[in-house]
């Protein structure tokens, strides 16, 4: 946020000052035949956007409709429009992009080199939009009434503020979809094998009966008030040997489902620990053994909204 409220404090200083020079010299005319404005989102890496805004721009295709596009730019739609409304994906070297289009102005969402993603709106024809401002009658006298934008600079500071509100319009609506990108992260870390120097600890198969019995044994209820220790693993898991128990508490700490207690042999269940045994015994009691790996992300999601699962 620190980056956008940057970019919005420049350029309205800029705009401010050129339409003071405009205002003092009469004689400089100027007209705005094409602008645009955008708001740049910062991410800590590429991995953390790619997943969410691949998803992003994919609901936002079949979720956006004409009535959208029209709040979006602060239009109305009616019968009397006679305007090209629509929304296209394309997909370039530079990165994806997704853009509504109503008319002559468009908002669009497209991430720059798959590293910051950009929403931006842009117009051919700023009297599109209207605001208050002092119109001049034939007659001669004037009033103040909401009217189109004129195209010269002096209109500047007025579009910023127009431009601005498309743009937050459209990252509210698209802040109301279901991120799963958290989920597809932690489905692919716990399942995924894990090396520690030497030693590679296998991930987890939620379709394996000695992962499905040890997820199960890890939860009870009494693991949450006084922890786990190998001995409780014993005592229920009879199909591993005493070394094979030990190896199993090391691998789910490794994975980051267990957590230690320092100076004790006890361990407790982490919150990705919790979402992973829930989506274990989701899978196994309510989905068919031939459930898709969409099927497992999205209920992973479910069980865990978080950005650091860890």
């Amino acid at each position: 946020m620190a980056v956008e409220s940057l970019t919005i404090r420049s350029l309205l200083w800029r705009c401010a000052n050129e339409s003071e020079q405009a205002q003092r010299s009469p004689k400089s005319t100027g007209s705005l035949m094409q602008v645009e404005y955008f708001i740049d989102l910062v991410f800590r890496s590429p991995e953390t956007l790619a997943p969410l805004h691949d998803q992003l721009s994919r609901q936002a295709l079949l979720a956006v409709k004409a009535e959208q596009v029209s709040t979006f730019l602060g239009k109305m739609l009616t019968p009397q429009v006679a305007a090209e409304i629509g929304s296209r994906f394309t997909a370039r070297i530079e990165g994806t992009c997704i853009k509504h289009r109503f008319g002559s102005c468009s908002v669009k969402l497209y991430d720059k080199f798959h590293c910051v993603p950009r929403l931006e709106t842009t117009t051919d024809d700023v009297s599109l939009f209207k605001h208050h401002r002092k119109a001049e009658h034939r007659g001669g006298h004037t009033t103040r009434e909401l009217a189109a934008l004129k195209k010269s600079i002096c209109s500047l500071v007025d579009l910023r503020e127009i431009l601005l509100g498309c743009n937050r319009r459209y990252l509210e609506f698209l802040s109301a979809f279901d991120d799963n990108s958290s989920g597809q992260r932690l489905l692919g870390r716990v399942t995924q094998a894990k090396h520690d120097g030497e030693h590679c600890y296998s991930g987890i198969n939620f379709f394996d009966p000695d992962d499905q019995a040890l997820l199960r044994a890890i939860q009870r209820p009494e693991f949450n008030i006084h922890g786990l220790r190998r001995a409780d693993l014993a005592a229920r898991l009879t199909m591993f040997s005493p070394s094979q128990h030990s190896r199993q508490l090391r691998r789910l700490r490794e994975l980051g489902l267990l957590k230690r207690v320092a100076g004790t042999y006890r361990y407790y269940l982490t919150r990705c620990g919790r979402a992973v045994v829930a989506a274990c015994c989701r899978l196994t009691e309510f989905v068919y053994r031939s459930s898709t790996r969409q099927r497992v992300t999205s209920i992973l999601c479910n069980f865990c909204q978080l950005s650091t699962p860890f």
